[in-house]
Parts: C-alpha cells; structure tokens; sequence
C-alpha cells in the first residue's frame, strides 16, 4: 500500500524467465498489492492473446494460489500494429488484438487496458495515419463498452498523447464513459506540462497513475523515458503525489520498472518502493 492506495508492479521489473506463480509471489513478498500484465510487440506476449484453455488455467491457477491480483494490462503491442498504419494487414491486426486484448481481460478479471497513445510508431505519422487512429479508438471503445471493460490512455513519452489535455482532445469525440486516462508522472513531467493544471483537468477520469522517473526533453535532447533510477530524473514525486492527494485521488499505483540482465532485481525494486514511499508521506505530511 502506498497511504490508502493500492500499489502494483509492472511484470517487466521482473525476470522474464519467471513463470506466473513466481512472479505474482515475488510481488506480494515485497510488498506489492497486485501486478500489471504486459502485452508488448513481441511474438511471446502477444501469443498470451491466443492462449489456449491449458494455458490460461496455469495464470488462474497461480493467481488463486498467490491470492495476487492482476487488475490492468499495459497493450503496447500496437506500437507493432497499429491503428494508424498505412499498412491494411496491420491495421486489421490492430483490431483483432485489441479485441483479443478485452476478451483476454473478461477472462482474468482485469478492468483495465492501458492503452498506446501511438497513431503509428514506426511509420510517418500522416494526417490519413491520424484518422485511423481515430477509428480505431472509436472502435475499441464500443467493444469495451460491450464487455465492461476500462480503457484508458496513458501519457506517452511521443508527443501526440503527451499530456491530459492532448487526451481530452480525444475523449471530446470519444465520450465513452468506457474511454478514460491513465496518466505517467513521469512522461507528464518529462514533456515540460504544468502537472497540477494537468492532473486537476483529468481527475475525475484518471483510474491509474504510473510511478517512473525520467529526464525532461530539452530543445537539444530528446528526453530520457525508461530506466532512470528513481530519484535521479525530473519528477518531483513528492510534489504530485501531494497534489493528487489534495485532488482526492483514491485509484491505484503502479510502479514502472523494466529488469536489467545481472541487476539485484530484489534490491532495486525494494530500494524504488521505499524512495516511492518516503516521497508520499512527506508530500502528504507538507499538507
């Protein structure tokens, strides 16, 4: 628990060798409430959307062994397969797994897809790539609404979705209440945003909030959005934890790690709990 709030960890801080019932232990041993599940581009997580009935019992099986929920799912598989791109065969691909991805959620009890703020990612971005983005979001929220499930927009370390208000340009036409955000203090901070203007004009949608530290984009650097040690970056954790709390935010956390071959993984995600913690209470305690 982080205060009040629940506190998850993002699959990737771990091993990837592990299997579920090791990974869902090792979070609850530190000390976490739940894990995030990743559906990235790669063909190994992506095949999760196609699982068949032996291997989905092995997830439920170590979920009610370990008494660990998993309540949201990062899709960043779209940054492969796009809605965006020029490319019909990808575009439907787009489509079936995101499908997939809200089937996939039905069946584990997860409410949650955070989803890419990408138009295309590997492609130019045209004003054609920009409307099939726009269709597509239009699409997966009709099929969330559907199954009841949540989809939310994550702040992107791209500038297309680079802050709540670039969402709310979304939400305008997309006004599913099944369609919402799910901010990254650290993509938020790193982009340059008043981040209390930001939080306070999506508060009343936001149903998660990364933890990670970055390094801001300058006009002579791109930015630093993965892997910067917590503490290290431009976050100031203590400052907006304080005003989420003052906001009445009560959703959950989750920290954003990624495992390094040879790293203390253990240590390393314990030490970023503990500075994550320390930054809540005296943000709390300035109030």
């Amino acid at each position: 628990m982080l205060g009040n709030h629940l506190l998850g960890l993002y699959e990737k801080a771990l091993p990837p060798e592990m299997n579920w019932e090791e990974r869902l232990q090792t979070a609850k041993i530190l000390g976490y409430d739940y894990m995030e599940i990743s559906i990235d581009e790669t063909d190994e997580r992506i095949n999760r959307l196609y699982w068949n009935e032996q291997q989905k019992e092995e997830l439920h099986r170590a979920i009610k062994k370990t008494n660990m929920p998993i309540p949201s799912m990062c899709l960043s598989c779209h940054r492969r397969f796009p809605f965006g791109s020029a490319d019909p065969y990808i575009r439907e691909k787009a489509y079936d797994l995101m499908n997939k991805a809200i089937l996939f959620c039905g069946e584990f009890g997860i409410r949650v897809i955070q989803l890419a703020g990408y138009d295309v990612y590997y492609e130019e971005s045209t004003p054609e790539s920009l409307e099939l983005f726009l269709e597509g979001l239009r699409c997966a929220a009709k099929t969330a609404e559907k199954y009841q499930v949540m989809l939310a927009m994550e702040i992107m370390d791209t500038k297309l979705m680079s802050s709540i208000t670039r969402y709310k340009q979304y939400k305008v036409v997309i006004p599913s209440p099944w369609f919402t955000v799910y901010p990254d203090l650290g993509n938020l901070t790193a982009w340059g945003n008043d981040v209390k203007s930001e939080l306070l004009l999506g508060i009343h949608e936001i149903v998660g909030v990364h933890l990670k530290d970055t390094i801001a984009v300058t006009p002579t650097f791109e930015g630093k959005f993965k892997n910067v040690p917590f503490g290290q970056g431009c976050v100031d954790f203590k400052k907006e934890l304080a005003i989420l709390e003052e906001l009445g935010y009560s959703g959950p956390y989750m920290m954003e790690m990624w495992y390094q071959p040879g790293m203390d993984y253990k240590d390393y995600i314990t030490k970023a709990k503990e500075y994550i913690e320390n930054e809540y209470k005296k943000g709390v305690e300035s109030k």
